[in-house]
């Protein structure tokens, strides 16, 4: 399996190269040149699979041959057998034909350990049979972080640099960044908005000498194999509701558009998706865009749910090339507008198209704690923010008949307390392995939403490490 650029300019790479890579050289996104299908036969063989099992079947349909299904079984064994349900992502009823799936019962307590945990075993499976070593930047607005510095701690082969924006994460989020005891981990705050921080992170991928200096990886979403490890829920998700032989939606609560990307790559895939439900807070620009066509940045407002806080969805551009007919010049000349103008707007057609699949639904803070307060008295299941936000979108937007809905829980509602107690009146305990999180010491460096000063201080430490370029 080859990957292209979203820009179309940039040389195909195997799947381990991507994955070192990151970021195409064009600026671009990697996606699969083509992508791989799952008969109905083939997905029914899989749905009594241990969820490990699943993991390396799908990701092996897009790693190989560069790595193996065998050894993808090895990886994603070692990187769920710390999740602390053995079901590893449970899925519950919430009644009317509703389903919660938990996606927090890993290490970090968010969504994305589902696909950080294998990916750091992952860039250690390729780096050690290269005898190489790489810089991990990345940047966060509040879960990715923790879970790539969770999933890449005391690894021989890796650095890692999370940028923050300072003040815009819940405690609970940064201490888990902050207080990690690790000599390879360096958190970075940054003094604006998780769009700066992205931004700061796609200029160090776009400055090739730096870029190339310091061996640049990326754990964001940016990187395929992020990608390709959160699909595997969705066929885990839908093989429970009788898929392939029932068909089934998803309602997603995101901001960067990657969570509900992996959605449709698992529609891709063969899975029976109906219906892709994204959930939007305030900073609604997905929402808008699928009412409009018309994507366009808006001030960021700090809200409820600070993970969904973004104005920039990076990963909106791998489903641009599809809705273009995997024409990367064309999507590169709206990314130079979008870049330019803060806005583009797509054609009737692509937004036709669009919609057959993706429908969309914005809540403010009243709405979501409304939201949690109804779940809670209903069901009496806490539930924070960002996940609230999902149920919600499935309850708001309309799906076919006999179809089932299952509402992603991205977090464990101990990382936002105090907006669950707020909205429900409980507040939620940490598990017992983070009792002692506010305890901890704090590690992190201040530095301006500025290039020069972030690039300095990653060479600086990195000389300090004794890390040669």
């Amino acid at each position: 399996m080859d990957y292209v650029s979203t820009r179309g300019t940039a040389p195909a790479l195997p799947f381990d190269d991507a994955v070192l890579a990151g970021l195409a050289p064009d600026g671009g996104l990697y996606v699969p040149a083509r992508w791989p299908r799952f008969s109905d036969d083939a997905l029914r063989l899989i749905a009594d699979m241990a969820y490990p099992a699943l993991a390396a079947r799908v990701m092996a349909a897009f790693a190989a041959p560069s790595v193996t299904e065998a050894e993808l079984t090895g990886l994603a064994t070692d990187a769920y057998r710390g999740f602390d349900h053995a079901d590893i992502a449970p899925l519950k009823s919430l009644g009317d034909d509703i389903y919660l799936l938990e996606l927090f019962h890993g290490p970090t307590l968010a969504f994305k350990d589902y696909a950080l945990q294998v990916l750091g075993r992952l860039f250690d499976h390729i780096l050690n049979a290269r005898a190489r070593r790489i810089t991990i930047v990345g940047a966060t607005s509040g879960d990715t972080g923790s879970a790539a510095i969770e999933a890449c701690r005391d690894r021989d082969t890796i650095d890692i640099f999370m940028l923050h924006p300072h003040g815009r994460v819940s405690e609970v989020q940064r201490r888990q960044m902050t207080t990690v005891d690790a000599a390879n981990v360096h958190n970075i705050a940054i003094d604006g908005t998780f769009d700066d921080c992205q931004n700061l992170v796609k200029a160090m991928f776009n400055d090739a000498p730096f870029r190339d200096r310091h061996r640049l990886g990326a754990v964001n979403s940016i990187n395929w194999a992020r990608i390709v490890a959160q699909v595997v829920y969705y066929v885990h998700a839908a093989s429970l509701l009788a898929a392939p032989d029932r068909r089934v939606a998803f309602a997603v609560p995101t901001g960067n558009f990657g969570n509900v990307f992996a959605g449709y790559v698992a529609w891709r895939l063969g899975v029976p998706i109906a219906r892709l439900i994204v959930g939007s807070n305030r900073n609604d620009i997905l929402t808008r865009f699928f009412k409009s066509g018309r994507m366009a940045v808006d001030v960021v407002h700090p809200t409820l749910s600070p993970s969904m806080d973004i104005q920039v969805s990076s990963n909106f551009e791998r489903l641009l090339f599809d809705l273009y007919d995997r024409d990367g010049a064309a999507v590169a000349e709206l990314m130079t507008t979008f870049r330019e103008q803060q806005a583009f707007a797509v054609e009737p057609r692509h937004l036709q198209r669009a919609r057959a699949l993706f429908a969309a639904a914005r809540f403010d803070d009243e709405e979501t704690k409304a939201a949690m307060r109804a779940v809670h008295e209903e069901t009496g299941e806490l539930l924070d923010p960002h996940s609230a936000i999902g149920v919600a979108a499935a309850r708001s937007v309309e799906r076919p008949p006999g179809v089932p809905v299952v509402a992603l829980a991205t977090a464990h509602p101990a990382k936002f307390p105090d907006a669950v107690e707020a909205a429900t009146g409980v507040r939620p305990a940490l598990p017992p392995r983070l009792a002692d999180l506010f305890d901890r010491p704090e590690r992190f460096t201040a530095l301006p939403a500025d290039l020069g000063a972030v690039e300095r201080f990653i060479a600086a430490t990195l000389v300090d490490r004794g890390v040669r370029p």
